[in-house]
């Protein structure tokens, strides 16, 4: 599968380092991008080929992977029209940008998928939400699964405006994982233990109680309240959460992430 990566930055080179030598040859893998430095970056480090523009090596691809700023992707896809004549899947992983949107940039192109993965895929540990254009054939969809995999997992949707719930929970996510971090950390320190102190318990809390909730066949909920006996010390702070509306919080939190990526859709497709 021969792969191009218009722009070289973070996720782009997440999902190189998966793809070299596992999913396909690292020769068979072109970034274009016009930051020389990372282009000899992951030259050397990974053995692919490089452009500072849009050249024929696009034109021959199977799979363009569209992963610049959203702000940048009108342009991009403008210089990227002539070059689509092999019929290749376009695969978007820019945040907010519509498919219909894309597609008309294109010059009416629609074999296009859009993801949105999330900042873990730079450890191999992301989730991928994605969604294809009904021109996308099966091989298609398969080779768009094939390079998502190659950094995480993947969840696929019959209707694009899922997306938006997607970016609130996994793509933003990770974000509000770091956030309860924070408070952890800090608590840890209020409390009297040293800062590396409150590190190791906080990160290894946090990350045993999700191997633990992706492992057990139990609801997370049941496993809260196993935890939480009445009267002691957890159930002491679960109730000081719940008086002062943490869960409610964080929910209408990440409304408000959806509603927002809906609003960049409609904000960077407008002509």
């Amino acid at each position: 599968m021969k792969i191009a990566f218009i722009g070289g930055g973070n996720m782009a080179t997440a999902l190189i380092a998966g793809l070299a030598g596992q999913l396909t040859g690292a020769g068979s893998l072109h970034v274009v991008d016009p930051n020389a430095e990372a282009l000899e970056r992951l030259a050397g480090q990974y053995g692919v080929s490089t452009a500072a523009s849009i050249d024929v090596q696009v034109a021959g691809a199977d799979v363009v992977v569209l992963a610049v700023k959203p702000q940048q992707m009108r342009e991009v896809a403008t210089v990227l029209k002539p070059q689509l004549g092999g019929q290749p899947l376009v695969l978007s992983i820019a945040a907010g940008i519509r498919i219909a949107d894309l597609a008309r940039w294109l010059g009416g192109y629609t074999r296009i998928v859009r993801a949105m993965p999330n900042t873990p895929a730079l450890i191999a540990m992301g989730i991928t939400g994605l969604v294809a254009s009904a021109e996308v054939d099966p091989i298609q969809r398969e080779a768009a699964d094939q390079v998502m995999r190659a950094v995480g997992q993947t969840v696929w949707l019959d209707d694009e405006s899922l997306i938006d719930p997607v970016t609130a929970v996994s793509g933003s996510g990770p974000a509000y994982v770091f956030y309860f971090l924070e408070a952890m950390q800090q608590a840890a320190t209020e409390m009297g233990l040293d800062a590396e102190q409150g590190r190791k318990l906080s990160l290894a809390t946090f990350t045993g109680a999700a191997q633990l909730a992706a492992q057990s066949g139990d609801p997370v909920d049941v496993l809260r309240q196993r935890v939480t006996s009445k009267g002691g010390t957890t159930h002491a702070a679960i109730t000081s959460m719940e008086a002062a509306g943490v869960k409610e919080a964080i929910i209408e939190a990440m409304k408000a992430a959806s509603a927002r990526g809906r609003e960049l859709g409609e904000e960077l497709g407008k002509d």
